[in-house]
Parts: C-alpha cells; sequence; structure tokens
C-alpha cells in the first residue's frame, strides 16, 4: 500500500496501474514476449479483475480504450460501455442508490434488484482491441488471470475491507457464498488467500472459445437466468445485441501546441475533461500560485471541477443556470465556451456549494518498443460487487443501475450510456508525449490536477501524482449542497480557510470512499524516446518499465 506514486522509466515499454501490482507485472512480461501496447494493456485489464475477485472490477463490467497507432499516427478509440436493458420500460423505479456524502455506509447503497444489472461489454472490448491492434495469441492475454484465480490471491487490506462492507450481501445467494467465502459462510481476513477455480474454469473456456460463450453462449444463459430471478428484466437478446463501438479521437487543441486526444461523445467525461483544461487557462490557474499554495486558485480549482455537474444535469435546469451559453459537446471544448463560462462564474454564477456558517472502477497505461500508447479504464462501475452480488460461473455481475436511473431513462432501450471515464492521449507540436487513465469517484478531480501539473507546470508525471490534491465534494442529499474534501495533512489548514469555501479531510483509509481519485501516466520523451511511467499514490499500484 503505497504513500507515494510508483515510478520507472525506461527505454522500450513500460505499464503502469492504478491498482493489481502484480497485474502491472504481468502486462510487462506481455510486452517482452514481443506483445504490443494492446496486448500487454489487455492482458494486465485481465488480470486486476481476477486480482480484485471481481469487486471493484468486472469481467462483465466496461472498457473505455483509447489507442495510439506509431504505423500510422492515428488515436482509435472504443467504447465497451454499459448498454440499458431493452426490456426496462420505467428505469426510474428501479431500486438503489449511493448517497455521495463519503461515507462508508452510505455506500452500501439498499434495495438489492436484477433491475439494477446493466449490459456490459468489458470481454467483447478485450477481444475487440486486440483482434485489432495484438500479436499474441488471444489465449495468452489470459494466462495471468488464470494463474491468479487457480493459485490464489492474498486478500488484501482493501480487499478485507470490501468484505467487511459486503459480508452480509455475499451470504444472500448461494453460488456467491460458495465462490466468494469459506466453506463455513465466514469471510475471508488479510492475509488469507482467495482461490476461484469456477472463475479459472470459465476464463480458460472464454480463451478458448471467445466472448460467444458469454454473449451468445451458456455463460450468458445463466448470468441472464441468475439476474431474472432477482427480478431483473435482461435477456439472451440484449446480450446477442451488444457491440463494441470504435469511432475517431475527439481531438482538442488547449494551447501551447497541446492537443487532447480522448474518447468522443457519447463519453462525457472526455467533454468535460477538455472543458476543464480550457477553463484553468481562462480562470489564470496556469499562470498564478498554485492552489495548493493559495487560497483563492484553490477556490478556482475546485468551482472549475464542480463544473462537471453540468455533463450530468438536465439540459433545462443547465439553460435556467447559465442563460444564453451553449453547452453542447462541440461548444464546450472550445475556448471561447471557457472564457464566457468562466466570466459567468466570476461574476458570481452560483455553484451548490454550502453556506459557510459565520466564522468547514480500474486504469491502465501501457507504451511498447513501437511507440503504440494504450490507455484503459475499465470498472463495475457500483460500489464492491453491488448489492444482489450476483456471481455466475466466477463472474461478478454488479448493479450499475442502482445510482444511475436518471442516465438510463434518458437513453433508448437497449442503448448506449454516456460514459464519465477520462483517458487519453496528448500530443505536443503534432508529437505523441503521454497516455493517461482515470478512475474513481473523484476521476474528474484528479484528471484536472495532473494534467495541470504535467502539462503546463513542468512536473514529472511522478510529481504531478504526489502533489497534494483535492477530492470530489461531499453531497448532502437533504440541500444538494456540497464541501470540499481533502487528504489529511497535505494542505496547510491557512490555504483552506482562505478559499473560503466548507471543507473537511479524510484519512488513508476512508479516501477511497471519500471522493479520491486515481490517475496514471507514461510520458515519453518524442526525441529520445524515453519513458518515464507513474502510478497512483495511496494504493497497491505500480509502474513497471524496461
Amino acid at each position: 500500500m503505497r504513500t507515494r506514486a510508483g515510478a520507472a522509466s525506461g527505454d522500450h515499454g513500460a505499464v503502469t496501474v492504478a491498482y493489481g501490482a502484480p497485474a502491472a507485472r504481468a502486462g510487462l512480461e506481455a510486452l517482452r514476449q514481443g506483445g504490443t501496447a494492446a496486448d500487454a494493456a489487455m492482458t494486465t485489464a485481465l488480470a486486476q479483475v481476477a486480482l480484485t475477485a471481481g469487486s471493484a472490477v468486472s469481467y462483465f463490467g466496461i472498457m473505455s480504450l483509447v489507442y495510439y497507432e506509431a504505423r500510422t499516427g492515428e488515436v482509435h478509440t472504443m467504447n465497451a460501455e454499459w448498454n440499458t436493458v431493452a426490456g426496462e420500460n420505467d428505469p426510474l423505479s428501479i431500486p438503489g442508490g449511493v448517497t455521495l456524502d463519503g461515507s462508508v455506509e452510505a455506500a452500501r447503497g439498499a434495495a438489492p434488484s436484477g433491475r439494477a444489472a446493466l449490459v456490459g461489454g468489458f470481454l467483447k472490448g478485450v477481444e475487440a482491441g486486440h483482434q485489432r491492434f495484438g500479436r499474441l495469441p488471444f489465449a495468452s492475454l489470459f494466462g495471468p488471470a488464470i494463474e491468479f484465480a487457480e493459485r490464489g490471491i492474498p486478500i488484501s487490506p482493501g480487499l478485507g475491507l470490501a468484505y467487511t462492507m459486503r459480508e452480509e450481501d455475499l451470504r444472500r445467494l448461494p453460488e456467491t457464498r460458495e465462490t466468494l467465502l469459506k466453506q463455513d459462510g465466514s469471510r475471508y481476513h488479510p492475509g488469507e488467500t482467495l482461490r476461484q477455480p469456477r472463475l479459472a474454469r470459465t476464463l480458460r473456456q472464454i480463451a478458448a472459445q471467445g466472448t460467444d460463450h458469454l454473449y451468445h453462449g451458456s455463460l450468458g444463459e445463466r448470468i441472464v437466468e441468475a439476474v431474472r430471478a432477482d427480478g431483473g428484466r435482461m435477456t439472451m437478446r440484449d446480450l446477442h445485441d451488444y457491440e463494441v463501438r470504435w469511432a475517431p479521437a475527439l481531438r482538442a487543441d488547449i494551447g501551447e501546441d497541446l492537443v487532447i486526444a480522448t474518447a468522443p461523445w457519447p463519453n462525457a467525461g472526455g467533454v468535460a475533461m477538455i472543458e476543464a483544461q480550457n477553463l484553468a487557462v481562462a480562470a489564470g490557474l496556469t499562470d498564478g500560485p498554485h492552489w495548493t499554495e493559495s487560497g483563492e486558485s484553490l477556490r478556482h480549482a475546485l468551482d472549475i471541477t464542480q463544473l462537471l455537474l453540468v455533463s450530468n444535469l438536465p439540459a433545462d435546469t443547465v439553460s435556467a443556470a447559465f442563460p444564453g451559453l451553449d453547452f453542447s459537446p462541440e461548444n464546450r471544448v472550445t475556448p471561447e465556451h471557457a472564457r464566457l463560462l468562466w466570466q459567468r462564474i466570476a461574476d458570481g454564477s452560483p455553484l451548490p456549494w454550502k453556506t459557510l456558517p459565520p466564522r468547514h472502477s480500474d486504469d491502465v497505461v501501457a507504451v511498447d518498443e513501437h511507440g503504440n500508447i494504450a490507455a484503459i479504464t475499465h470498472s463495475i462501475n457500483c460500489v464492491l460487487w453491488g448489492r444482489p452480488a450476483i456471481v455466475v460461473d466466477g463472474i461478478t455481475v454488479g448493479d450499475p443501475g442502482a445510482h444511475q436511473q436518471q442516465q438510463i431513462a434518458a437513453t433508448e432501450p437497449g442503448g448506449r450510456l454516456p460514459a464519465p471515464t477520462e483517458t487519453g492521449i496528448v500530443f505536443r507540436a503534432d508529437n505523441p508525449v503521454l497516455g493517461f487513465a482515470s478512475m474513481g469517484s473523484g476521476l474528474h478531480q484528479k484528471t484536472f490536477q495532473c494534467l495541470l501539473n504535467h502539462l503546463r507546470l513542468g512536473m514529472t508525471v511522478e510529481e504531478a501524482v504526489n502533489k497534494p490534491d483535492f477530492f470530489m465534494p461531499s453531497f448532502d442529499p437533504a440541500t444538494g449542497t456540497a464541501t470540499a474534501i481533502f487528504h489529511e495533512g497535505e494542505y496547510d489548514h491557512a490555504v483552506l480557510e482562505a478559499s473560503g469555501l466548507p471543507w473537511t479531510e479524510v484519512s488513508s483509509e476512508t479516501s477511497r470512499f471519500g471522493g479520491e481519485g486515481y490517475w496514471v501516466a507514461i510520458s515519453r520523451d518524442p526525441v529520445t524516446g524515453r519513458i518515464e511511467a507513474a502510478s497512483h499514490n495511496r494504493n497497491n499500484s505500480a509502474a513497471l518499465a524496461y
């Protein structure tokens, strides 16, 4: 468990992850065996799921890929995100919910229901990415994940906390108990070993047969049966109809010869990320004192990242708050939009901060020796297995619909949900110089800070990760107002007070549920080819290179 980012440098290749150091080692070995960045990233992602017992990421989860192909100079994006269930005709009544107040209790959610299951494309994404950019045999990508499942994984403190949170839920269904609990029905504790033989068998079948075993075969039939037994409306047609989506990257010039290439709409996260970088310039954050040293700069940075709310609010609500401004995805990525929007904020347009009383998913980035860059974010998109805790043949089925009812209602039945991921490639003077990926509830805040630190303020990727950060704010469900969150001991309290905003601090033990974001990246010198990789700074992360 780190307190500083993992860092590594090399000339041939590198892999970095936010979770699962052994998974990064597996990805690096894929590079050493002649694999591409895609082979390494997919191998790593598959291993990460096995290492977390499908709690934070899932083989029935989602994936977003941004891939720089050195041979052509093109950036390709792949959307393997959630599809809604075609037969769900009343999504606003899907049970569940997660209160974003930073507490572990609230994060547990409520009311287990199969209706909260959505159709994920993670394995479809692995297969499609390999078919397009891979070089190693498809089955070899599964080798490390199968070994971790079969030989067993040690229960880390983080996974131990997951067991503490979900112990009651994991006992609810017989197959989940048999897969994730001991024979006597008790949970695993840190230091003990969990073996997943059913998962190893399933992964061998997928490695041999491809993803048809899930989307057209008996595994999918069993998953649908389990979801429907819990009240869900998923059918095999939902799985049959699932396809990944390839698209050219959304490219945006953010000044100083810098261009960000990211996943296009319906990836709302990419639009919000570019908008935030342009707002930082409009607000003067690239020229003034750092937000760790100035209350005014901190207030500006917090206000900018609060505008992520625009991506999640109905259009009429946004229009009422900012009349006359065009918030279409195409306009939001322009510097002129950022200038006009920041002027509104500076003039006093309200953001939902609490009034002060008088006087408080996983990441992988890989680069190979040919200069290909793969950046992946993948997630189960729920709180650790989800409340229903459905497990079928070792595959975990989360409840991402339990907190996305509004988004599901705004999407056509069987359609693709907008995604919040912020994953991309950065070009400087037409040369690819950075691949990055982010995750966690505070991914927008962490990406905003790390990109500014590295691209504008001259820090290495390691320094950018280690710089004190701020998290996603907590929200009071009664008032809809927010409180800024910081990791304890990192900020001078005088700076926090000078921001004029309500604030609180969280410990390392609770940061995961307190709005923390994770950002991992690999930079590449376009002249020397030297690679610098950095991982997250608070988990069992790793950055490896050779």
